[in-house]
Parts: structure tokens; C-alpha cells; sequence
């Protein structure tokens, strides 16, 4: 088994712990910039109305983006001085002959000098977070629809796809054991592999951005998930795949430090929002490395509280049953704490489909729903749909920090669960 590449992965730790520190200083620098060009908001969830700087995931991304261009070189260093590339994996073959050094002659070449296939993958994969990005800050500054939200991560996906493409190609997959007997071990999905692939880059950028609306809510489950990659990929180190975790961490631990350094300056009382470009950029480097790192269906895994956030708005998403564009909770000044924050609506106005929806989720007391009569008529009103209320139902009426330290603390026992479910449950459902 090859060694772990000690080097590039020390320089890449220490140029991440760079770039924290270059975001706590460079945030609070730009502050006044921002307000400057109105890229502000109000926090809704505090007395004070004073003006919070938005989008400040742009900063936090650019500093990642220039640590890993200036890394770039760095796993291949070795391909210069001696035959072969230590940090990405090759094949041994023959490639005829190479300049001696001096230019005196030739000598003859046995291994690959340079991993192109691999340095395509890091290139490829830096153009997908940029692009996303620079479509991340265009949402924050022009204020896009939804629909617009679901587009923008398709097209920044379409150069990972290719990366995909030309260095792997393969789209078989071995089936789960109890659906063998109908499908086979293997089954090939075609074109329906990249399906789920760009399917994968939206659902990731776009479900970080649906759970939030209390400070420190985006960064801090993006710390979280990327902490649980960062961890599995270093128990995977002595496996079989070492190649595509290293692959994995020269992208996550530069990831993990910017966005400590972001989440310093949005924790409760939060001096700046992250904005939509933050979460753009943490969806989409996680699916960088989940698709490209192979581990896509574990990813997935760490995403559960993610996952129950969006199952539980998808009537509100699909606007089955009315969805107002802000939905985070609401603060009452008299006690300080955060409720549950309400859709309300005509109730002749609901669809057939959105009255039977709304009927189960009163049944199954995960909704709380409300009647009533006022001026316009017949009312009815039910809170928004997403996990943050969701908790408020269960345990009352709580303050911001304390609600987002709960919701945090879900995020770990999802990730605990992940790894319940990867390393002990899996052998019912694949050979390990």
C-alpha cells in the first residue's frame, strides 16, 4: 500500500490554517465596504435594526480559492525531480523517452511523469466551486427566484460532469442485496448516472440554503459535515480508494478552516450573514469531492438532517400549500426567544391536493394548523415547514443561541448515524 503523501498534505494543512486567519482579518476589513455598496440586510431576529453585511461567503471562497491555486503545483512536485508523481495515482506505462537532465540527451521513461488525468480532475473541480461561486454572489447581489436557484447549480456542475466523463466514464453500479434477485450484482444506469449527479450539486447547494435563518446556522452544519468527510476520509486512508480521499482532504481541510473563520463572525450575536454565496460554495465543494472522491452515497449520509429539512418542506417548496419567501422564525420582543413563524393564507384559496396535505401533517401532529375568520373571510395558517420551527414545536419557545446550538447538535448525531449506517448496517445491504 502506498505511503500517505506527508508533504502535500502538511503544506496544504498550513496554508489552510493561512487562509483562517485571513478570513477572520479579512471580514471585518471589508465590513464597511459592503454597507457601502448596500450589500446589507437586517437581522429580523434582533431588537436592534442595525445593518449586517451580506454575502461575506465571498470572502471566505475567494481565500479557499486562492489557497488551493497556489497548491496546485504542489502534489505534483515530485513529477519534476523524479520519475514518477507520489500524491495522485498512475498508471505504469511506457512513454518512449524523456530530455536527460542538462539537455545532453535522452533516457528512457517507464513511469507516467505527470498525472494529467488527475491534474484535469483538481482543475476541473476548482472551475465547478468557482463558477458556483461567482453564481452565488450574482444571487445575492440581483436577488433571484427559485426556479433561478435550481438552474444556477445545473450549469455550474456541467465542467465536473466532464471531468467525470473523460477521466472516469463508468456508470455501473453494484446493486443492494435484497433487490439482486430482480436486477442482478451490477446494473449499468447510462446517461441516468450523470442525472444523479447534477441532481446531487443542486440538492447540496440548495439544502444548506433552505435550513437557515438564525445566525450561525449555515456555517456552523457545513463545519459539521465537513469535519465528518474530513473524518472519514482519514479512516479510509489505509483502504483501498487512499488515492481519492487525499483527493478528498486537499479540498475539505482548506474548506473546513475558511469556514471556521467565517463561522467566528456569524455565530450569535452575528456581525455578518454568509449569504447564498456561502451556501453555493459549501454545496458545491461537498459535491465536488463526494462524486470525484467516489463516496457520493456516503456524503449523502452526513446530509440527514438536510435531508428531513427538505422532505418536510416539500409542500411548501412545491407550493402545495402556500410558502412565504422568508421563513425563519419569528422573535417575540416581550420574552426574547424565537417561535414558530406562520404561513397564513385564504383558506378557499388552497388547492384540493394542498387541503389533503394539510389534513395528514395536522393528523400526524407535525404541523401545527390554525382556523379562523377575519375581514377577508375564512382563514387558515400552519407554520412554516422546516426542521428550525419544527424543533421550536417540540420544545417551545427558546432563545437563538441555544436553538442553534440544539440544531447543531442534531447535525452530529446525524453524523453519527452515517457512520452507524456505513460501517455496520451496510453489510445488509452490500458485501464488505
Amino acid at each position: 500500500m502506498a505511503a500517505w503523501p506527508a508533504v502535500p498534505l502538511a503544506i496544504n494543512l498550513c496554508g489552510s490554517l493561512l487562509g483562517m486567519a485571513a478570513t477572520l482579518t479579512l471580514i471585518p476589513a471589508f465590513r464597511e465596504r459592503f454597507v457601502a455598496a448596500r450589500l446589507f440586510g437586517q437581522d429580523l431576529n434582533k431588537a436592534s435594526r442595525r445593518p449586517v453585511p451580506e454575502a461575506q461567503g465571498v470572502i471566505s471562497g475567494a481565500v479557499f480559492l486562492i489557497i488551493l491555486f497556489c497548491f496546485i503545483p504542489v502534489p505534483f512536485l515530485r513529477c519534476f525531480v523524479e520519475d514518477g508523481c507520489a500524491a495522485f495515482p498512475y498508471d505504469e506505462v511506457g512513454l518512449g523517452r524523456r530530455p536527460e537532465r542538462g539537455g545532453r540527451g535522452w533516457a528512457p521513461v517507464t513511469g507516467a511523469l505527470f498525472s494529467v488525468p488527475q491534474f484535469v480532475e483538481l482543475i476541473g473541480s476548482l472551475l465547478a466551486i468557482c463558477c458556483m461561486i461567482f453564481l452565488g454572489f450574482a444571487d445575492d447581489v440581483l436577488n433571484l427566484r427559485w426556479r433561478h436557484k435550481l438552474l444556477l447549480p445545473t450549469m455550474a456542475s456541467l465542467p465536473l460532469l466532464m471531468v467525470y466523463f473523460t477521466n472516469f466514464g463508468n456508470t455501473t453500479i453494484v446493486v443492494p442485496k435484497p433487490f439482486r434477485v430482480l436486477l442482478g450484482m451490477h446494473l449499468d444506469l447510462g446517461i441516468l448516472y450523470y442525472v444523479y449527479m447534477g441532481m446531487l450539486a443542486v440538492f447540496c447547494t440548495n439544502a444548506i440554503n433552505i435550513l437557515a435563518g438564525i445566525n450561525g446556522i449555515e456555517a456552523g452544519q457545513s463545519l459539521v459535515i465537513a469535519a465528518s468527510i474530513i473524518l472519514f476520509n482519514v479512516v479510509e486512508l489505509n483502504g483501498d480508494y487512499q488515492d481519492d480521499h487525499i483527493f478528498s482532504l486537499y479540498f475539505m481541510i482548506p474548506f473546513f478552516f475558511t469556514t471556521l473563520g467565517l463561522f467566528y463572525h456569524n455565530w450569535y450575536p452575528s456581525q455578518v450573514f454568509v449569504g447564498d454565496t456561502f451556501c453555493y460554495f459549501a454545496g458545491m465543494t461537498f459535491a465536488v469531492v463526494g462524486i470525484l472522491g467516489h463516496f457520493s452515497k456516503t456524503m449523502l449520509l452526513f446530509f440527514i438532517p438536510q435531508v428531513l429539512n427538505f422532505l418536510y418542506s416539500l409542500p411548501q417548496l412545491f407550493h402545495v400549500i402556500p410558502c412565504p419567501r422568508h421563513r425563519l422564525p419569528r422573535l417575540n420582543p416581550s420574552t426574547g426567544k424565537l417561535e414558530m413563524s406562520y404561513s397564513k393564507f385564504k383558506t378557499k384559496s388552497l388547492s384540493a391536493l394542498g387541503a389533503y396535505t394539510l389534513k395528514a401533517v395536522k393528523s400526524l401532529h407535525i404541523v401545527d394548523v390554525r382556523s379562523g375568520m377575519d375581514e377577508d373571510g375564512e382563514y387558515t395558517e400552519c407554520n412554516n415547514m422546516t426542521l428550525i420551527n419544527f424543533v421550536i414545536k417540540l420544545i417551545g419557545p427558546t432563545h437563538e443561541r441555544n436553538l442553534t446550538l440544539l440544531l447543531l447538535l442534531i447535525q452530529v448525531l446525524g453524523s453519527v448515524i452515517a457512520f452507524s449506517i456505513r460501517y455496520q448496517l451496510v453489510r445488509l445491504f452490500y458485501d464488505v
